[in-house]
């Protein structure tokens, strides 16, 4: 499992910085141009797994990118060119400080907390007598603030936001907008994969300009939730777990192994044949949400692949 990007130190042209997420890094170069690099990092419960997953961050790039392109002409983003695998490069944008959750059922986190008794989820009411998995009657979106590595986002409702001015009104009512379209997008699309877009995060950031657009990933298992269509009401019927595709199956792994990222809890020990499992299921995901047979890209020193790519790209574009 040693052919895996866990971390980077990259030193390109005109570098001034470098921000670390969970799974991305992020460069930021002169000429106000990011370059983001997908590591094949895990993260669960807003912890970091000890292992790297082979292509994970392939795949999530090349989802986040496909879909990017297949919603550019309803909302705009910050992609510009993708010269490697795991690399997307862009305008830099100054993010906003939360993340856009859409909910189309009622599962995972909604869930958990709907089974714990409360009917309100950042501010809005869900209602009473839905079973786990079951369609709101409309999508909620349920703000989550962005934490840094290692620490846990936090629910909160629009009018928090508002009132401690973590986002102006003006933005916030297009970052609604905007995450209402991605997710009618994003509902169609997956249909004609037999899928469920069952819910997801979106992240905006703007430009130097003052536009806001939609920057870090899309559509992705790491950041959306899948059921197969094929089945969902049957199952619902009988009371049965739902068929999906995301990475809820690494966090039931870790709920089972006694593991939710909290205080004093230790993450279980991952083998090589569990890591590879997670990189066939990752592989499946991909084929599934896109319709599209996964290449796999060279993993044999990808730290020189992807410094490469860039410099490439760079140089036949900004000299």
């Amino acid at each position: 499992m040693s052919n895996t990007i866990i971390d980077t130190n990259f030193n390109f042209p005109g570098q001034k910085g470098v921000y670390k997420g969970k799974v991305r890094e992020v460069y930021t170069l002169e000429n106000d141009i990011l370059v983001m690099v997908a590591t094949d990092r895990l993260s669960a419960f807003d912890v970091v797994m000890p292992k790297g997953i082979p292509y994970k961050g392939q795949i999530l790039n090349q989802i986040a990118t496909k879909m990017m392109a297949d919603t550019s002409d309803i909302v705009p983003n910050w992609l510009l060119a993708t010269p490697d695998p795991n690399v997307a490069v862009g305008h830099a944008c100054e993010p906003f400080k939360v993340e856009m959750v859409i909910r189309g059922y009622l599962s995972g986190h909604a869930a958990r907390e709907y089974k714990l008794g409360k009917r309100e989820l950042c501010g809005v009411t869900m209602p009473n007598g839905m079973r786990e998995n079951d369609k709101f009657p409309t999508p909620i979106i349920t703000p989550a603030i962005k934490a840094e590595m290692g620490d846990h986002d936090e629910d909160i409702s629009r009018a928090a936001i508002l009132k401690r001015g973590i986002v102006g009104e003006e933005d916030y009512i297009i970052l609604e907008k905007y995450t209402e379209l991605l997710f009618q997008r994003g509902t169609e699309i997956a249909a004609k994969r037999g899928l469920i877009l069952v819910d997801t995060k979106y992240e905006f950031g703007k430009t130097k300009t003052g536009e806001i657009v939609l920057i870090d990933e899309i559509h992705t298992p790491d950041s959306s939730r899948y059921f197969y269509a094929d089945g969902y009401q049957e199952r619902q019927d009988k009371g049965e777990t739902q068929k999906q595709l995301s990475k809820e199956f690494v966090r039931q792994w870790l709920i089972s192994n006694n593991f939710q990222g909290l205080e004093g809890q230790v993450v279980p020990q991952m083998t090589d044949d569990y890591v590879q499992s997670v990189s066939d299921r990752y592989i499946e995901l991909f084929e599934n949400i896109t319709g599209e047979k996964f290449v796999k890209g060279d993993i044999s020193n990808i730290q020189a692949r992807i410094e490469n790519n860039v410099l490439q790209y760079l140089s036949e574009t900004y000299n």
